[in-house]
């Protein structure tokens, strides 16, 4: 990885996440302007990661198994709104996991709390198989499965309005920022009217941002690491602007600034996450969809402006570019496609294999040609 910290950070914090909430510092214009200028990751390079973003994440609890995180004691703490969620001391707190990980969260608040159900659920199928094989799952208590928040429907395995807290917690950074809306739409709405979500991720200007090269980064403030996970680092507003989208008013969005110690190698660097609370005060604003183009025009003219199109089915204008109305050829998938198609055959060094290589090379210049009359 490329950094040498773990993706929610908390593998080497002594103070178990608990600190004094200040704003961060914010860096000089200087900084700034030199991030603008970074040059992003090539557009065939990110609709890879995009395609590939389980298999690495999948990749990553293969590597890491159950040992990478530490468990967070801290979250009923930090969080106590998960007990003010409750009417009465008698009724069952219902929570949704999203993210759930290795159970590094659940497991400590199902030993904390007697009166809890916790549904948890991962965009990686291994992680929810560590989960379910953890000595403390119970099937009475706890209901995990695998799910993309940006394409699984949640009801199909929640019911609907039935969960009375949320925790995202590290979770969003991980997915593209042009798919965001979708998440925090799906979570909406199995969330009750009333019920809240609690949000905890990496914060603008945070030490692992700063510690990436600049041929990680794939858009404003989203950086890309050795082992294909990638990460966002949240603003304030635009945080704020993507719950309110769903329905979800803001409670409190504040940074926190953590200091992480190293005692080994005596390291100690500040750290900015952004700890957040958000009430349903009505269903959803738009139906769930899994189209990139609408997500991406509704997320705002920042994110239009700066954010990488996956799909350009639409018209609309990326970078100074105008994308044609009608699909094209010539697109960062096919040609990749052609690229592992040629590598491929290749391989055989064959008169056949290289004779089949140039038929495939007249055809994509034939096409090319074609695109540009």
């Amino acid at each position: 990885m490329s950094e040498t910290f773990s993706p929610d950070d908390e593998v080497q914090v002594d103070n178990d996440g608990v600190g004094q909430s200040v704003v961060p510092e914010h860096s000089t214009r200087q900084e700034d302007n030199l991030a603008a200028k970074q040059p992003l990751v090539p557009a065939f390079k990110q609709m890879k990661l995009e395609e590939e973003a389980q298999k690495n994440w999948d990749l990553f609890y293969k590597r890491n198994t159950t040992h990478f995180f530490k468990d967070r004691h801290w979250t009923g703490r930090e969080f106590e709104e998960l007990k003010a969620c409750r009417e009465s001391e008698s009724q069952r707190l219902v929570l949704l996991e999203a993210g759930c990980g290795v159970g590094n969260c659940i497991f400590p608040l199902l030993e904390d709390e007697g009166n809890i159900f916790v549904y948890a659920c991962d965009f990686s199928p291994r992680a929810v198989d560590f989960v379910k094989n953890n000595p403390l799952y119970s099937r009475g208590r706890c209901r995990a499965f695998q799910c993309d928040l940006t394409r699984d429907d949640l009801r199909d395995n929640i019911p609907e309005a039935s969960v009375d807290a949320v925790t995202l917690i590290f979770v969003l950074s991980a997915i593209h920022p042009a798919k965001m809306a979708l998440a925090v739409r799906n979570v909406s709405t199995v969330l009750k009217p009333g019920g809240v979500v609690l949000f905890r991720d990496y914060g603008l200007h945070d030490h692992a941002m700063r510690r990436f090269k600049a041929s990680s980064k794939l858009a404003e403030n989203f950086y890309v690491r050795q082992d294909g996970t990638r990460s966002y680092f949240f603003s304030k507003d635009f945080l704020a602007a993507l719950f309110s989208e769903a329905g979800l008013l803001c409670q409190a969005n504040e940074y926190v600034m953590r200091e992480t110690v190293n005692k080994k190698e005596g390291l100690c660097v500040p750290r900015v996450f952004l700890q957040s609370k958000f009430i349903k005060t009505g269903p959803p604003s738009e139906p769930l969809t899994t189209d990139l183009g609408d997500v991406t025009q509704t997320c705002g003219k920042s994110q239009k402006r700066d954010l990488p199109v996956l799909h350009q089915t639409k018209s609309k204008a990326v970078h100074g570019v105008t994308a044609r109305k009608d699909p094209s050829f010539i697109t960062p998938s096919n040609v990749y496609k052609f690229y592992n198609i040629t590598k491929t055959i290749l391989t055989y060094q064959t008169v056949p294999c290289v004779m089949c290589v140039r038929v495939f090379s007249c055809i994509f210049i034939c096409a090319i040609v074609m695109q540009r009359q």
